[in-house]
C-alpha cells in the first residue's frame, strides 16, 4: 500500500466531512488532499485529474475564503439551490469542457482512460465550484462522480483511492441530507 496516497485519502475524507458539515477547515484539509493527489495522478499518467487538483486547490482557496466572507455583509454564505440558468450554463459548459478536454488526452497524451478521465475531472470540478458556492445540488452530482469512480479505481488497481471514493459516496448522501435540511431551515 502506498503511504502518500493513504494520506491522501485520509486527509480527502477528513475534508468532505467536515465540508458536508458546513465546516470551513474542511477546505484546509482539502488542500493538502490535492497537493497530495496532484503527485500520485502525476505518477499515474492521469493528466487530467492531475491538472483538476490544481484546480481544486484553487477552488479550495475560493471555498475557504467564500464560505468565511462571502455573501452579504461579509459573513459567509448559506445554502441555497442553484438558480437555473447558472445550472444550464455550467452544465453546457462541463459537456463541451469533458469532450474537447477527453479529445486532447485522446490526441496528445499517453493517458490511460482519456474521456473518463476527463469527464471525471471536468464534473468533478463543476461540482467543487457548487460546494465553494453552497449549492446543495452539489452533493448530487458528487453522488454521481463517485458512482462512477469507484469502479474506475479499482479497475486500475488504486484500493485506497476507491475506498476513499467509497467513503465519499456515504458522505456525499449525508451531506445532500445535512445541506437540504439547512436549505429548508434558511441556514
Amino acid at each position: 500500500m502506498n503511504p502518500l496516497e493513504v494520506t491522501a485519502v485520509a486527509f480527502g475524507i477528513v475534508a468532505v466531512f467536515l465540508n458536508a458539515r458546513q465546516n470551513p477547515w474542511g477546505w484546509g484539509a482539502s488542500l493538502v488532499n490535492v497537493g497530495l493527489f496532484t503527485l500520485i495522478f502525476y505518477r499515474g499518467q492521469l493528466y487530467a485529474l492531475m491538472g483538476l487538483q490544481v484546480c481544486f486547490g484553487a477552488i479550495s482557496a475560493y471555498g475557504w475564503y467564500h464560505w468565511l466572507r462571502g455573501g452579504t455583509a461579509e459573513r459567509g454564505v448559506t445554502v441555497s439551490a442553484i438558480p437555473r440558468p447558472t445550472a444550464a450554463g455550467l452544465g453546457a459548459l462541463a459537456l463541451l469542457s469533458g469532450a474537447l478536454l477527453g479529445w486532447a488526452l485522446d490526441r496528445f497524451t499517453p493517458d490511460q482512460q482519456p474521456y473518463l478521465d476527463a469527464g471525471i475531472s471536468v464534473i468533478s470540478l463543476a461540482a467543487q465550484w457548487m460546494m465553494a458556492r453552497k449549492y446543495v445540488e452539489c452533493w448530487v452530482i458528487w453522488v454521481a462522480v463517485n458512482l462512477i469512480s469507484v469502479p474506475f479505481f479499482l479497475y486500475r488497481g488504486e484500493y485506497p483511492t476507491a475506498l476513499q471514493y467509497s467513503v465519499f459516496l456515504v458522505l456525499a448522501v449525508n451531506g445532500l441530507r445535512s445541506w437540504r435540511g439547512a436549505l429548508r431551515a434558511g441556514a
